[in-house]
C-alpha cells in the first residue's frame, strides 16, 4: 500500500476521533513500547505503520484496552 488514507482506515474504525486514538496508541507501542509491527516496516515512521495496520484491519480499537507499561 503506497499511501494510507483516512477513508481506508475508517472501514475498520468507527469514526475519525477513534482513529486518532487508536493510531496514536499503536504508534506509541511501536516507537517506545517494543511491540513488533504487524506489517512490513518499509522504513516508515511508527505513525505510518500504525495507520497501515489499521487500514489492513490488523489493529482495531481493542488496542485502547491494552495497559501501558511505563
Amino acid at each position: 500500500m503506497a499511501r494510507v488514507t483516512v477513508e481506508d482506515c475508517l472501514d475498520n474504525v468507527d469514526n475519525r476521533f477513534e482513529l486518532v486514538m487508536v493510531a496514536a496508541k499503536r504508534a506509541r507501542q511501536l516507537a517506545v513500547g517494543g511491540k513488533d509491527p504487524k506489517v512490513d516496516w518499509e522504513n516508515d515512521k511508527p505513525t505510518v505503520v500504525a495507520l497501515r495496520e489499521i487500514a489492513e484491519g490488523l489493529t482495531t480499537k481493542t488496542v485502547l484496552d491494552d495497559i501501558d507499561e511505563d
